[in-house]
């Protein structure tokens, strides 16, 4: 295991933008406010979704979309610095009317409704490409 001691400096709740891309808001709250760690949660809903698997033994993202309205149970992640950009690490589980449920790496879903709480950390987070699992990790 990897670890360091962090230390918050800022807060933020954000209400995101119907019709915007959830991860793109949170990226663009990052520019905005130079912000090169933080941790977040959120929940909301959606009105689409792509929902990406990392596939351990061909160490490759499989994509699937969902062209439905869903529900943001819970959605959780970090920021952090990846190739010069801040890049927005997201997952979520995602919920249908029925109560089923979904969920992985959030890569795209267009907003309905979403808030998220963001804990700012004074050191950047900065990702670097791990041989192990051939994904860009930080520490």
């Amino acid at each position: 295991m990897h670890y360091r001691e962090v230390a918050t400096e800022r807060e933020f709740c954000c209400r995101l933008e119907t019709g915007g891309d959830w991860r793109a808001q949170l990226e663009e709250l990052a520019a905005d406010e130079e912000i090169e760690a933080a941790w977040f949660t959120g929940l909301g809903a959606v009105q689409d979704a792509e929902v990406w698997f990392y596939d351990q033994e061909t160490c490759e993202y499989d994509a699937v979309t969902f062209d439905e309205p869903l529900e943001v149970a819970a959605c959780v992640g970090n920021v952090a610095d990846l190739d010069g950009e801040p890049f927005a690490h997201t997952h979520a589980v995602l919920s249908r009317p029925s109560g089923g449920a979904l969920a992985g790496h959030l890569d795209a879903a267009t907003v309905w409704a979403g808030e998220l709480y963001v804990r700012v950390f004074e050191e950047p987070l900065v990702r670097e490409h791990d041989e192990t699992t051939d994904l860009d990790l930080w520490l």
